[in-house]
């Protein structure tokens, strides 16, 4: 399989790393806002560039007819544009906002978990998020998620970094050194808590689900997720 890579940071370059042990190679990186010269060779572009850089870099590689997997985390407001160029150009594309195996099944778990609280209403839920002091974004891509996902099955309306009345879902930041990722989710009570916890260990697992996720993609037509990658329904 050859890999465009659009954005050649840590993760570009773990992704890099995990291609090569599989066989595939990379042939064509992009970093960031740099010009894309030629997208002739990919059979597939994986995206981990940066928020103002995303939107244009799948454009182009959906217009040149190839499958796109997105990681890139700030840019979403363009979401449904993206979405409606792919299904012009009959092409295939997935984002998540994290492609950890293991978080996507943590994705689950925190859906299974929320509809089983829908109706517990003595406790109250909270999201936690650490990262290290490099990213830029808070709350994390992956939290949001979490956050959207309670909210669908819960009473509360809306998430915020600063929680100011019971409808709100609270989600707290923190950035140190050397922390490649750690969410959790709590229902507390006067009584008792239930939490649940993903710990990332290193850039690998994110890289791997990636290039899972690629391999997957080719052939395909539409628009996906990480739910399609593992047959999660």
């Amino acid at each position: 399989m050859n890999i465009a890579l659009f954005g050649y940071g840590r993760m570009g370059k773990a992704i890099e790393k995990i291609a090569k042990s599989r066989g595939h190679k990379i042939v064509e990186k992009i970093d960031n806002n740099d010009t894309i010269l030629s997208l002739l060779e990919a059979d597939v572009a994986i995206d981990f560039s940066i928020p103002n850089a995303a939107a244009k870099n799948i454009t182009q590689a959906l217009e040149h007819g190839i499958p796109v997997i997105s990681g890139t985390t700030g840019w979403l407001n363009n979401y449904d544009q993206i979405v409606k160029l792919c299904n012009k150009m009959n092409g295939a594309f997935l984002y998540a906002s994290n492609f950890s195996l293991g978080v996507n099944l943590f994705f689950e778990l925190n859906n299974k978990l929320a509809k089983i609280m829908s109706q517990r209403y003595t406790y109250d839920a909270s999201i936690t998020e650490t990262h290290h002091k490099l990213k830029l974004d808070a709350p994390s891509g992956t939290a949001i998620t979490l956050a959207e996902n309670i909210i669908k099955n819960s009473g509360y309306k809306k998430w915020s970094l600063n929680k100011k009345n019971p409808e709100t879902l609270q989600i707290s930041s923190a950035r140190l050194d050397d922390v490649t990722g750690i969410h959790s989710v709590r229902y507390s009570s006067k009584e008792d808590s239930i939490e649940i916890k993903h710990t990332s260990k290193n850039r690998e697992g994110f890289a791997l689900g990636a290039i899972v996720a690629a391999e997957w993609i080719i052939r395909r037509k539409g628009v996906f997720t990480m739910k399609d990658v593992l047959t999660i329904s």
